[in-house]
Parts: C-alpha cells; sequence; structure tokens
C-alpha cells in the first residue's frame, strides 16, 4: 500500500523536521521515517473501519425501527442496508478484524461522528438510490459504498480533525490513504469471504529501502548536493530561495544520483509537485528550472550516469 509518492512526501517532512532539530541522530530520524509510514499503513485499516462502525450504527438504528413497528403493528423496515452483503464481508475480514483486536483506537471513541456519519448517509441520494432499487448484487453492495466512501469519507473537515487528534501522522496522509481505501472496496469478492486479502504494507521491499537508502543518501551527501545547486544557480537568485526548496531539490538530487532505473524527468517532476504543496506559490517553477539544469551539469560532468529525458513539465 506504501507506495513511493506517500513515502516522498514522508521524506521531505522528516528531513526538513531532521534540520529543525538540534539534537541530529540520523538512525532515530530514519526509525521515525519508517514508523511514519507504518502509521500510514494504520490509517488505511482505521479507515476501513469506519465503514464497519457505520454499518454497525445502521443496525442498532434499523433494531429499534423494527422493534417499533413490531409494537404498533406497522410494516417492518427495509434491511437492505444492514444486510449490505459487502459491509458484512468487510465486518468479518480476518485481517481488519485482527487488526482492529490489535488497537486501542476504536470508532466506539468518537461514536458521536460516526452517528453522525450515519446520518448524513441515510440522507443522501445515493443511499435513496440504493434502497429504491431492485437490484440486491453484490456487486450494487460494494458500489455503493464506493460512492458513499468518495461523497461523505473523502474532503470530510471534521473527520479531518477527528483524525488529527489521534495522530499527527495523518494530517498529510489521508487524500493518498482514501485512493488505496477505494482500491480495496473494488478488489473485494464475495468468493474471498472472510479471506479477502487487504493490501498490503509495502508492495514489495524495495519500496521499503528505496525509503531507507532515499533518506539516508539525502542527509549523508547534503554538502555535495548543495555544492551542486550553488554551482549551477548562476541563473537563478540562489539567495532567495524558500528553505524548504532547498530541502525538496536535495531530496530530489539524491534520487537522482542513487535510483539509476528512476528515470530523471520522473523524479523532477515528483519533486515539482511536492513544490506545490509544500513550499511557496513560485517554487515550483524554480525548482523545476533548477533540477532541469543540475541534471543537465551532472551529466556533462559524468556523475550522473543516465540520460534526462523528456524535458521536464512545466508547472
Amino acid at each position: 500500500m506504501i507506495n513511493r509518492e506517500l513515502i516522498r512526501i514522508k521524506i521531505v517532512q522528516l528531513t526538513y523536521a531532521y534540520y529543525q532539530n538540534g539534537n541530529r541522530n540520523l538512525d532515530v530520524a530514519e526509525k521515525e521515517l519508517l514508523f511514519s509510514l507504518s502509521k500510514a499503513y494504520h490509517l488505511y485499516h482505521y479507515l476501513l473501519a469506519l465503514i464497519v462502525a457505520v454499518s454497525k450504527e445502521a443496525r442498532k438504528h434499523y433494531e429499534v425501527e423494527r422493534s417499533r413497528a413490531e409494537r404498533e403493528g406497522l410494516p417492518l423496515p427495509s434491511s437492505k442496508f444492514v444486510d449490505n452483503k459487502f459491509a458484512m464481508q468487510l465486518e468479518e475480514n480476518k485481517q481488519l478484524c485482527d487488526f482492529i483486536s490489535s488497537q486501542k483506537q476504536t470508532w466506539d471513541d468518537d461514536i458521536e461522528f460516526v452517528r453522525k456519519l450515519y446520518s448524513q448517509v441515510v440522507q443522501s441520494n445515493m443511499y435513496s438510490e440504493y434502497m429504491e432499487s431492485a437490484d440486491s448484487s453484490y456487486e450494487a453492495d460494494r458500489e455503493v459504498w464506493r460512492k458513499l466512501y468518495k461523497a461523505l469519507v473523502m474532503e470530510n473537515d471534521e473527520l479531518d480533525a477527528v483524525l488529527e487528534e489521534k495522530s499527527l501522522y495523518w494530517n498529510d496522509d489521508k487524500e493518498i490513504v482514501d485512493t488505496f481505501v477505494l482500491k480495496t472496496i473494488k478488489r473485494f469478492e464475495p468468493e474471498s469471504d472472510v479471506n479477502q486479502e487487504l493490501l498490503p504494507e509495502y508492495k514489495d521491499e524495495e519500496d521499503k529501502d528505496f525509503a531507507r537508502k532515499l533518506f539516508r543518501a539525502t542527509i549523508l551527501n547534503a554538502d555535495q548536493y548543495q555544492r551542486y545547486m550553488s554551482e549551477t544557480s548562476r541563473n537563478w537568485d540562489f539567495s532567495r530561495l524558500a528553505y524548504m526548496d532547498v530541502v525538496i531539490m536535495q531530496i530530489a538530487i539524491a534520487e537522482m544520483l542513487t535510483f539509476p532505473n528512476i528515470p530523471i524527468n520522473v523524479t523532477i517532476n515528483e519533486y515539482v509537485d511536492l513544490a506545490k504543496v509544500y513550499s511557496t506559490s513560485k517554487s515550483s517553477g524554480y525548482i523545476n528550472g533548477m533540477l532541469d539544469s543540475i541534471a543537465r551539469y551532472l551529466i556533462n560532468a559524468g556523475v550522473l550516469l543516465k540520460p534526462i529525458g523528456e524535458k521536464p513539465k512545466k508547472k
């Protein structure tokens, strides 16, 4: 689940923090990096568990309505939503159950938020259309939760505030983790029953090594990388560079030099995008030009042994 986009984000954050910390210890910082990545994987499970929590809240409401209907001789309420086959499968999923049982934090601690989210679900057009539809297939059950998640869980400011109180690591993780939750919903199949596999923490061990190597190269070779910036900044006002820009370019240079299989233009584009999020409004254009110049300088000097490829995209 943890991909290189998320790894790059974490390394930008942790490298910046490393230089702001007066007591610098690379081994401690590396452990912090890996811990922050593991917290993103926790968030992935926690957001899947939110679907389960809302489903359980729906079941409580259904039982109250059914008891009232039986007592007053009224028609029984529809059980379609509480019998949603995807949600029931997710609730019984072995991997998710193991995760929930291992955690001190549960959605029971934020039951008021869960109740509010359930109320938003019931008031939504997606819920109404689902309840009125004659389609009772597994696919329809899975699809309504995909739609509900996109509409009510993503871009939810109140949820963001709840998550921020639980872990500072989750501030910048949710947008990426949301995409993996949606991917997981689409991957669920009824035949897998309780053994449906969730996404692994790392797609392969190479990504974990990528995180370690990139972070260490960034810190250990900082002086050399900053010299490269200085030597190629004649056409740029290096003195006006924001400190975050220096950090971002330092990591980009480390990636160019440490990972021969990653095209230069891919690296430049990734860090230009990060500059748009983490630095000033003018930083992306500056970093785009600077990294292009640095790459050409390193190639001409025989330090960087791969072609520059396509011209980096303009921002």
